[in-house]
């Protein structure tokens, strides 16, 4: 009978160690050519207890892979490499099998635009703030990602020191991505993959400020539009003929917004700054970010930032223990500020100040333009309702205290009600 209940045992023992080893199937499909991605590497990370490697396969000559889920019931991300570029899939709990996109690499593509370049100043004491963001178009046919040494580059104010840079994909969560120096001085380049779709850049720098600072863009890009955004506070003068039009956020008091539509590349864009003055939280989620960021190990100005060059979280990858949080949330509240730009422009003309063309609209991170209010509205509810699951679970895993839940929970709380209300209007 001992040895009965013994066998029965380790049945009952080997059953759920079999339950627990569950198998993920998938497919890597190469969408520049619409075949399979035969012989590419396929990385299985966990989100268990942080972002941990948990399995290495390739792909067949079919593109198919198969991988060991050792945690189930964990959310997993599955990484495929291609050509030397990371491409991500979120497979969560339960999930038995996926279908992972790749492009080949190109060093260079004619199909990329740039759909807004903001900046965004404010100055307190001797020391001015800046964060200049990019939102980038790659509209290749076929679709095919871009790579190279200066794979971005953009110009930042003479004396400047970068407090942060940070990419991200359509998608994904941002990530550290420091911005490398060029030969040329106060030249700057994003060695991150342009891949299909919208990427997004944003540095964060300082330089010394003695009441008043000239500031040269130096557009690199055709741009649809280019945006500069300062506190009331604070004084604009621009050069001549730069062709600013000056607008109010009909839903910030404190923010003055100068635009330059259909910019093209070269074209003179000098401005002049003055006075002091910050902007409120709700549109100060970057410069936060920035400070945070420096002092949470941000990437180091030099480091290779290209897939494979570091230990950061994977590239457009939903990692729940992301701790630049206020990136996120002061992307989405620039979107809200930035897009009342269009609502306000439709609606009336200031006294003093031009209307803006109908064709002026900035999407939902203010470094994009959507033809569609909808559309607009919607990819805003997908932002948020992927930011709201990702706090609850840094919550849930005791990745952050109470006290920044709640901080982080009231924001999007806040931010999701005037996107609902706006919705409505429209």
């Amino acid at each position: 009978m001992r040895s009965l209940l013994t066998y029965i045992a380790v049945l009952m023992l080997s059953g759920s160690l079999f339950a627990s080893a569950e198998v993920l199937t998938g497919i890597v499909k190469n969408s520049t050519t619409n075949q399979p991605a035969g012989g590419d590497e396929v990385v299985l990370l966990s989100l268990g207890q942080g972002m941990e490697e948990s399995g290495r396969t390739k792909t067949d000559a079919k593109g198919n892979f198969s991988i060991k889920l050792n945690e189930a019931g964990t959310p997993h991300v599955i990484r495929a490499i291609h050509q030397g570029v990371t491409y991500h899939r979120l497979a969560p709990p339960g999930t038995t099998s996926v279908e992972v996109e790749v492009y080949d690499v190109s060093k260079k593509i004619d199909a990329l635009s740039v759909t807004a370049d903001v900046m965004r100043f404010q100055a307190q004491d001797n020391e001015l703030h800046g964060v200049r963001l990019f939102s980038v178009n790659n509209s290749s046919s076929p679709p095919r990602t871009q790579m190279n040494d200066q794979n971005f580059e953009f110009y930042l104010p003479d004396g400047a020191q970068i407090d942060s840079g940070m990419a991200k994909t359509a998608g994904g969560q941002p990530i550290n991505s420091a911005p490398v120096p060029q030969k040329e001085k106060n030249r700057y380049a994003f060695v991150f993959p342009l891949r299909p779709g919208e990427t997004q850049f944003q540095v964060a720098f300082h330089l010394p400020y003695s009441g008043e600072a000239s500031i040269d863009p130096h557009a690199l890009y055709a741009a649809q539009h280019f945006v500069v955004m300062l506190p009331q506070t604070m004084q604009f003068t621009a050069s001549g003929g730069s062709g600013y039009q000056s607008m109010q956020d009909p839903n910030r008091s404190d923010a003055g917004i100068q635009i330059v539509s259909n910019m093209q590349a070269g074209q003179p864009l000098a401005f002049k700054i003055s006075g002091t003055g910050t902007l409120s939280e709700s549109a100060n989620g970057e410069q936060q970010a920035g400070a945070s960021a420096t002092a949470g190990g941000a990437t180091p100005a030099g480091r290779d930032s290209r897939p494979g060059g570091g230990l950061g979280p994977p590239s457009d990858a939903p990692d729940p223990l992301e701790k630049n949080r206020w990136y996120i949330l002061g992307g989405i509240a620039i979107a809200l500020i930035v897009g009342a730009i269009y609502v306000a422009g439709r609606s009336k003309t200031a006294a003093g100040r031009v209307s803006v063309p109908p064709d002026v609209e900035v999407h939902r991170t203010a470094l994009a333009a959507t033809p569609a209010t909808k559309e607009r509205t919607g990819l805003l509810f997908g932002a948020l309702k992927e930011e709201i699951f990702q706090l609850e679970v840094e919550h849930k895993q005791g990745r952050i205290s109470q006290a920044e839940y709640e901080k982080a929970k009231a924001a999007l709380d806040h931010t999701l009600e005037r996107a609902v209300k706006r919705g409505a209007q429209n």
